[in-house]
């Protein structure tokens, strides 16, 4: 879709720059409950905030070329800020580097991009965090340090820069423990084939121990194939989806663990963040951030930090709904 360029504005003689701030929030993959939760969070901050006007839109198959054509047009548009969650950072770099152009405002939230791309990235938490998170819930999950076996990866894109960053946190740390990486499955963020992938693996491996399913996607992916082959209780799955999606596994036992954030927040933050660009009060340099009822917030470098992950098991994953 070609770009009609346009002289560069201020937010003031923009459309919305004297009252409504018009933000566009993209997801990686529009129509799936982890995205929809931060969606849900993003017009909550929208109504408390009461002067924007929030455009949520996204591919329903995860295809980043769309990621890119949205942009170009909300370019065309002259909204405010564009949030994005990108799910192939270098097929939508120069569509992110054109708004900015533009004078629009871009923000990477759930997955980053290159710092040249974006003002800010909205954080969940650190790939230190995540990564070891999901690896000590594994060892836990299948017995202990002492338990040895075989693991692996169900990941989402091979180009997804979030899911890349938690599993150079997670290769390490196997490393230095008695669980084995076998194989890294790339299934996109495709259930059907996330299903398949766990399934030929556990074929493969007889001494599979673990699956990790490092995606909203891949995660419940795979703990339907541990069903399907009568391998609950013998196979430990764990991974990164919401609580509603994954209670049925857990309330039957295939689950232990489920490793994640306050998706409904990570929303609230962004368009909080969005809002605050916007009107010239979040800067390069700050150190903190206040965003509403979640109080103020850490900036690291560029990154405004959400906080830490959550486990959700048997005992507390009813207290959640999202």
């Amino acid at each position: 879709m070609p770009i009609r360029k346009t002289k560069p504005q201020t937010r003031e003689s923009r459309p919305g720059g004297g009252g409504i701030i018009r933000v566009a929030l993209i997801p990686k993959i529009k129509g799936i409950p982890y995205f929809t939760s931060c969606y849900n969070g993003a017009k909550e901050a929208a109504a408390e905030i009461g002067n924007i006007e929030l455009i949520y839109d996204g591919p329903i198959d995860g295809d980043p070329r769309k990621q890119a054509e949205m942009i170009e047009q909300w370019i065309v548009d002259r909204v405010d800020v564009i949030c994005i969650s990108p799910n192939a950072p270098d097929v939508v770099a120069n569509a992110m580097k054109d708004a900015q152009a533009q004078g629009i405002h871009v923000l990477t939230w759930d997955a980053d991009s290159a710092p040249d791309t974006r003002a800010f990235f909205i954080n969940q938490a650190t790939s230190q965090a995540i990564g070891l998170g999901m690896v000590n819930a594994m060892i836990q999950d299948v017995g202990g340090d002492a338990v040895e076996g075989d693991v692996v990866i169900i990941s989402s894109d091979a180009t997804s820069d979030n899911q890349n960053s938690w599993i150079d946190v997670m290769k390490p740390a196997l490393a230095q423990s008695r669980l084995r990486l076998q194989t890294i499955k790339y299934p996109g963020e495709n259930s059907s084939q996330a299903l398949a992938d766990a399934t030929d693996v556990i074929r493969k491996f007889p001494n599979l121990k673990g699956l990790f399913g490092i995606s909203s996607v891949s995660f419940p992916g795979a703990a339907e194939a541990v069903e399907q082959t009568g391998k609950s209780g013998s196979i430990q799955v764990v991974g990164l989806s919401t609580p509603n999606s994954m209670k049925p596994f857990v309330e039957r036992g295939t689950v232990k663990s489920v490793v994640l954030w306050n998706t409904v927040d990570l929303g609230y933050l962004t368009v909080h963040a969005a809002h605050a660009l916007a009107h010239g009060n979040l800067k390069p340099g700050d150190t903190t951030f206040p965003a509403g009822r979640l109080g103020n917030l850490t900036i690291s470098n560029d990154n405004i930090l959400l906080g830490d992950i959550l486990i959700f098991n048997k005992q507390n994953i009813n207290q959640y709904n999202f």
